[in-house]
């Protein structure tokens, strides 16, 4: 099998949000959009894994190569027979549309501008809110400044009786899991679910299968230290139990985010919230993506490790001015399906 060449950003996945919303509501109805350009060699059961290496300081490692990465499936090394480099990421922004975001009066929206700015051209990015259930803002664009615009297309609603997150994020997953193409969900949510709790053990489950990222931030922060109110006015019921879930609305957002190797945000002001959507548009545009043929199709779930083959004591180019430890994020398991072939965007293949 001969060694993969890196590439840089390749064109994209024709999909459409409007399409998968369809779907949402008529499961037994298939993608009517395939790829449409830069079709390639089909490959079977190809385990595609998205990879972020970063120094101590946060600062992405680039300039590594095939060679540098070894992926191993339950304990046992596997040939990597694709490899590429910042592919184009379809980014869906999935808005809580609860009275976090109508308290905040905008303002981690206007910051989402630096998540935006920091993206490739050819990433694309849909906005898409949710209480409970989810609703497409607008479907995906290349063009930033439809999703800045659709930011101000949001209705709120002021309770948390019905804040579906679990269930919200398993219907997006219906659909994005029948693309390959790399994929990201910017969560922005206090992290508060109404849905069934197995609902979320299931949600955690297929996450963790699932080659969909998520990276979250939290919206709580200006509701940990409100403002001073009317005295004369007591606190809502809504208001008092965010209060107590707190602390379980946190580790909602951290599980959701780790289960897909993705990172999560605990910004407190306006400033927070610009420097974690610009570490979010980084994490994007520094992705290196690896793939391997699944050993078996026994329908059961498999680890995935992902480890450096580069000594980093050694200090060789690349990462000679990155400060140690180095740090692998990537998905950690998947189940073994007995998927049909699909096409990769261009990429490198052993031969």
């Amino acid at each position: 099998m001969g060694t993969p060449v890196k590439l840089r950003r390749s064109s994209r996945w024709a999909t459409s949000l409007s399409s998968s919303l369809l779907l949402f509501c008529n499961p037994g109805l298939a993608l009517s959009q395939q790829l449409q350009e830069d079709r390639i060699r089909t490959i079977v059961n190809m385990v595609p894994v998205g990879v972020t290496v970063t120094d101590s300081a946060g600062k992405f490692v680039e300039q590594l190569r095939h060679g540098d990465f070894t992926v191993s499936d339950d304990g046992v090394k596997q040939p990597i027979i694709y490899f590429a480099i910042d592919l184009p990421t379809d980014v869906l922004i999935l808005i809580e549309a609860g009275p976090a975001v109508y308290l905040m009066e905008g303002g981690h929206l206007r910051a989402a501008s630096k998540l935006l700015d920091g993206l490739s051209a050819q990433d694309r990015v849909a906005v898409v809110k949710y209480s409970d259930k989810p609703e497409s803002v607008s479907d995906f664009s290349g063009d930033k400044k439809v999703a800045l615009q659709a930011f101000d297309h949001l209705n709120f609603n002021l309770g948390f009786g019905s804040l579906n997150l679990s269930d919200s994020l398993s219907t997006l997953l219906n659909w994005m899991d029948q693309s390959p193409a790399s994929k990201t969900i910017v969560l922005l949510s206090t992290g508060v679910d109404t849905s069934a709790p197995e609902s979320g053990a299931k949600l955690l489950q297929r996450l963790r299968e699932a080659n969909t990222r998520i990276l979250a931030v939290s919206l709580l922060g200006d509701l940990r230290t409100p403002k001073p109110t009317n005295k004369k006015r007591p606190p809502s019921t809504a208001m008092a139990m965010t209060s107590q879930q707190f602390d379980a609305a946190d580790q909602t957002l951290r599980q959701l985010a780790a289960a897909t190797g993705g990172r999560s945000y605990f910004p407190g002001d306006a400033k927070e919230f610009a420097a974690a959507y610009q570490e979010i548009s980084e994490i994007v545009g520094h992705q290196y993506m690896l793939g391997y043929v699944a050993p078996i199709e026994d329908e059961k779930v498999h680890t995935i490790d992902v480890q450096l083959t580069i000594d980093p004591q050694a200090r060789p180019v690349g990462i000679v001015s990155h400060p140690l430890p180095l740090r692998v994020d990537h998905r950690q398991t998947y189940l073994a399906r007995k998927r049909k072939d699909f096409s990769l965007p261009n990429g490198a293949i052993g031969k």
